[in-house]
């Protein structure tokens, strides 16, 4: 009895890892992720306003994920640490630039199927520090992130697998597109005019500021194991790839 248990775990073990996404085992994966792109805090005041102008900025993040897959289909659990930036053209025919970094935290539904890959779901971002830069005279304001709060977002991405796609190890490229529902500024900070601080922006009533993003997403990934059950009746077992 004990060798037909120890016969199956061993033909369970030799071809698991090559049919998990397939046949819908319960498989986990780890991997390291970066992305770099368009930012932008919009801000419809801003936008409306006759006095400033938006810029083309960018800003990047890394970090990594873990991943909850049964078959094609899971969840991903992205941690990533994010540089950001909106540049305006003011009044003055200068430029004043907001820089913020966040870590960013996505809660994403994941379809692996046909080479590729598609994602969906929320981020929240914990923004931990915001500078204001006078580009003109080079004076950078202190940190103001007093003035703001954690900001969240929808996020929906795709992409293409270019190295392996086995479960083991593989390499994805592809775009992520991220835009905020929330304002990234304090409600007992509204008085300060932000982002700018400028009070006729707001001549027509307050608008609040949204992070955006638009970019390319690149990520190398681990396999780390699986959990699958013997047809000979042994238990189920996680497995190490």
């Amino acid at each position: 009895m004990k060798k037909g248990l120890f016969a199956c775990l061993i033909l369970l073990f030799s071809i698991a890892d090559t049919t998990a996404q397939r046949n819908g085992l319960w498989w986990f994966d780890t991997g390291l992720k970066a992305q770099y792109g368009v930012t932008s805090m919009l801000n419809m005041a801003i936008v409306d306003s006759d006095g400033y102008d938006y810029d083309i900025s960018t800003g990047y993040s890394f970090g990594g994920k873990i991943g909850i897959n049964n078959g094609n289909n899971g969840i991903s659990i992205d941690v990533m640490w994010a540089k950001a930036k909106q540049s305006f053209e003011a009044p003055s025919e200068s430029n004043i630039d907001v820089d913020w970094s966040a870590l960013d935290l996505y809660l994403l539904y994941r379809n692996n199927a046909n080479l590729g890959y598609f994602e969906l779901g929320p981020k929240m971002s914990m923004i931990n520090k915001v500078e204001v830069t006078d580009v003109a005279s080079g004076v950078t304001s202190s940190d103001l992130s007093d003035d703001y709060q954690s900001a969240y977002s929808a996020v929906i991405g795709f992409g293409a697998y270019f190295l392996g796609n086995d479960g083991r190890f593989s390499g994805i490229l592809g775009m992520r597109f991220e835009y905020g529902f929330s304002d990234m500024i304090n409600k007992t900070s509204k008085d300060k005019n932000p982002p700018l601080g400028d009070p006729d922006i707001y001549a027509d009533g307050y608008e609040k500021s949204i992070p955006i993003f638009a970019g390319l997403v690149f990520e190398l990934n681990w396999g780390i194991g699986y959990v699958g059950k013997a047809t000979c009746g042994a238990r189920s077992k996680f497995v190490m790839f």
